[in-house]
């Protein structure tokens, strides 16, 4: 198997064990995102800011791996309020244009700094 673990500066860093994302056999599968900026600071608390931050941080990391936001292939979105569902869509609408992914949103009880969104996906290399 071919992997190579992916690491940017330019998104958060780690807050456990594990990798910012993972390329292995033609596909990149990047760890959940959530609206820290790469210094490590959260974004406002609204929802607007906290997704477009979270998909800006899966931008730089798909770069990173020599991929982009064009080449993914399956998106999955944690939010902790589903009534929140419409401005996520709307700002999702601006970095996923044409070819949309599939893609899963799920509300959840808690997520990791008690932030509104996560966002994980995988895609082409």
């Amino acid at each position: 198997m071919d992997k190579k673990i992916i690491s940017t500066a330019n998104a958060p860093q780690a807050i456990g064990p594990y990798s910012q994302a993972i390329s292995a056999n033609g596909f990149i599968y990047v760890s959940g995102q959530i609206p820290f900026t790469p210094d490590g600071k959260l974004v406002a608390n609204d929802i607007k800011s906290q997704t477009a931050q979270s998909l800006k941080n899966l931008s730089e990391i798909l770069k990173e791996a020599g991929s982009s936001l064009e080449k993914v292939i399956k998106v999955n979105i944690y939010l902790k309020d589903m009534n929140d569902f419409s401005v996520i869509n709307d700002v999702y609408a601006g970095y996923f244009t044409s070819n949309y992914p599939a893609r899963a949103a799920v509300e959840v009880a808690r997520l990791p700094k008690d932030v509104l969104i996560e966002i994980e996906c995988v895609a082409l290399a």
